[in-house]
This record gives C-alpha cells, structure tokens and sequence, in this order.
C-alpha cells in the first residue's frame, strides 16, 4: 500500500485529478457561453418578431396616411410586451411618423451604434453598448418600401433566467476549482519539489558546479535524482578531461598551421618567415578596427594559409629572380584559386575561403580572380592584401633591395582608393605612428 502511494502512477492520478479540474473550468466557460448566447439569441428572435409584425400591421396605415392606425400599432405592441422601451414608426427619410413617446412623434430617428447581432431583408438587430437590443424592420406594400418600424427592448425578463442559469454553473465551478487548488497543492508538494532539485542541478552543472542533488521520494523520481547525481560526477570529471585535450588540440593545431606556413615560406629563402609576418601586422591592423577576440583568431590563421595555394607554384616561376612573363604571372595568380580548391576539402576550413581566393583583389576592381571592388571584397582579405604588399616591399626580394618602412608606407598611401581600402590603409598607417614615436609620417595622410 505505502509503495503504491510513492509510485509515479499515484502521482500521475493526483495530475489526472487536476486536469479533470482544468476541463470542468473550461466546461463550465463554454456552458456559460452557451447560455449566453441561448438567451441572446432568443432575444433576437424576438426583437425581429415584434418588429416584422408591427411592420406588417402598420404597412395599410403608412400608405393612408392613416395617423389613428399608426398610434394604434405601436400602442398595442408597446401594452403586450413590457420588455419593449420604445416602439416608432419612421418615414423612408426615417422620421417619426408615429412613437409610443408622443414627444418623439415628428423627429428623425436613426439606429444607435452597437454589435450587429442579426441582418436580413426584413429585419436587423443590433445590440447597443448598454445591453438594449434595436431592431429595425422596413415596412412594404407589394414590394414598395413606405418606412420602416424600429424599437428598442430590453432583455430584463430573459436575463432572470440567464443569471439563474449562470448561477447553477457557477456554483459547479466553484466546486471544481476547490478540487483544483487541491490537486496543485498536492501536485506541488510530490512532484514540483525534486523537479526543481533538479532543474537547479542542471544549471549548476552548466555553469561547472556540481553538488549532490537532495533525493525527496523513492519513486521514479528519486532514482532519476540518484541517476543525475552519478552522471553529473562524469560529466564533471569528463569535462575538465575534455578541457585539457581540447587545450592541447588547439595548440597542436595551431602550431601545425605555422609548421605548415613556414614550409610553404620556406620553398622561397626570401619569402622565409612571410606569412607569419603578414599574420602578426594583419592582426595588429584587425585590433585596431576593433574586431573582436575571435575574429582575429580566424584572421590570423587566414593569413597563415593565404599562400597556401603556391604549394602548387612550379619552382621555376615561384623562385625566378627577374620579370615573370604573361603565362608564368597567370600560373603564378592561380595561387589563390589553388589554395581555394586546397581549403575546400576539410569543411572546417571553409570559413577561411574568402580570405584566401580574394587578397589579391584591387579596391579599384582590376585585381583577380575575381575582379571584386570596393566592400564587396572580405574585410579579411582587404586587411591581408594591406599587410601583405607591406611585408612584400620591405622584404628582400632576388630582383630588388628590400625598401625601407617610410618608403613603404608611402606607396600604400599612392596606391590607397585604388588597389587598396582607403580606410583601412589610413588605420594601419596611424597605427605605424603610433608604434614608431620616431617615426614622422604625418605628411603622409
């Protein structure tokens, strides 16, 4: 008995129990509703029987011009039915030509504002902000429209049976959501309780805390409790083992991508050493524009791989000390489209695709492969083409002497708006400026 009452599918029937609650509320709103709307609609009826039948019996009257007729429709409809406020029979112009208020007799009456409850040829009702409903009937004869007959009722009588109808209802509501609060209370005090445990658990573990979570029952729960207790120590000790491999991966991973720029640096003795250059003044130039923590991270390892396509330059172009001709300058711009179809065999070094294929491009447009021009050249690849051409001209190179630094800097103002973003070339040179106090470069922006 005792383990029957620590069972999970006790406590599913303690659910059970509320969701029973939870449907005799919504039961009890739709009957209410019901109801509602059963007595509405009896009201309408009718307001639109009254109506159509005073319409009826005042259609001689209107076309005699018959005022004692008239008066004496809308005072015996008035007599029968102590719901009706008011009773008018109006003119095509909707004036009064007769009103069960004398005073009203001769003024223009129109149908108030409200909610069209119901609308047809012979009749509309329309139910007003203060609950009236007004209805509005055309009076005819033979098919010839001579006025209409509007009046407005109450629903006081219909509404005696409505609130005792609703008050039925209610009274089963009230039992229900007794049984409700009862059912949540006991819902709170059985289940709620170690599914908070174990919420809070959960967070604590994601945040990398871990404590014993309190088990409150010996049903399913309390195992599951017991369960997450366990697995959490796992996931703890897992993790901070993760943590390290990761840590190590990830300088292996690095250095890797060094070992392998410098090899590709190295089939060239002058470019020796280049892209870990390069990688070092883009970074510094990223740091200045404020890109964030990460995105230097890729930044810096797009640079390391910005060459990587000359694995496939034949030495004879890559190492030719004078002028390359036609073709040998066409097989050595290939290099980007190289190291493009290179990146794209691991997925993980896709994102670094954009940076690679397009530092050679021109701000100007007449760079390649592509020909791409102003913003529509990657921000990574406009910061290596910068940085590159730099370590290019203050390099020693077999056919030239490496130029200074001023020098340098000085072409890449020449050349800014043209082969190079104006904006960025106007950072990296500040940048210069302030790294080098001896440094007077101010002329040059």
């Amino acid at each position: 008995m005792i383990f029957q009452f620590r069972s999970i599918r006790f406590k599913f029937s303690v659910v059970i129990l509320i969701l029973l609650a939870v449907t005799t509320l919504s039961f009890s709103v739709f009957t209410l509703k019901t109801v509602e709307n059963y007595f509405t609609g009896q009201a309408v009826s009718k307001a639109e029987a009254i109506s159509r039948s005073a319409a009826a019996s005042a259609a001689y009257s209107v076309l005699s011009g018959d005022m004692l007729g008239m008066d004496s429709v809308v005072s015996r409809v008035k007599a029968s039915h102590l719901d009706v406020d008011y009773i008018a029979i109006l003119n095509n112009s909707m004036k009064a030509l007769a009103h069960s208020d004398l005073n009203k007799r001769g003024k223009i009456l129109l149908p108030g504002p409200g909610r069209l409850l119901s609308l047809d040829r012979y009749c509309s009702v329309i139910e007003q902000s203060n609950g009236m409903l007004q209805a509005l009937a055309p009076v005819s004869f033979f098919g010839k429209q001579m006025g209409y007959v509007l009046l407005e009722a109450n629903r006081s009588l219909l509404k005696r049976a409505q609130d005792s109808a609703k008050a039925s209802v209610l009274k089963g509501l009230a039992v229900a959501i007794m049984l409700g609060i009862a059912g949540v209370f006991l819902l709170t005090t059985t289940i709620t309780r170690p599914i908070k445990e174990l919420s809070a658990g959960v967070q604590e573990l994601k945040a990398g805390r871990k404590r014993p979570l309190k088990v409150y029952s010996k049903d399913e729960l309390g195992e599951l409790t017991r369960n997450f207790n366990e697995m959490s120590a796992l996931i703890v000790e897992q993790k901070d083992r993760l943590a390290r491999y990761a840590g190590e991966l990830e300088d292996a991973y690095v250095s890797t991508l060094r070992v392998l720029a410098a090899a590709i640096d190295a089939r060239d003795p002058y470019t020796l050493g280049h892209s870990a250059r390069v990688a070092q003044l883009s970074v510094r130039l990223g740091e200045a524009i404020g890109l964030p923590k990460k995105e230097l991270e890729d930044l810096e390892i797009a640079c390391l791989f910005h060459d990587v396509g000359k694995i496939k330059t034949p030495d004879y172009i890559l190492l030719k000390a004078g002028p390359l001709s036609a073709q040998e300058f066409k097989e050595m711009a290939s290099h980007t489209e190289d190291g493009t179809n290179i990146l794209s065999k691991a997925p993980s070094l896709a994102k670094y695709i954009p940076a690679v294929r397009h530092h050679h491009e021109w701000y100007n447009g007449k760079g390649y492969p592509d020909g791409l021009s102003g913003d529509r050249i990657p921000l990574h690849a406009a910061i290596i083409t910068i940085a590159d051409s730099f370590d290019a001209m203050t390099s020693t190179r077999p056919y030239r002497s490496p130029r200074s630094e001023a020098v340098a800097l000085e072409e890449l103002v020449r050349c800014s708006g043209t082969q190079f973003n104006p904006r960025l070339v106007e950072v990296f040179v500040k940048v210069f400026r302030n790294e080098h106090e001896g440094f007077m470069l101010s002329e040059l922006i």
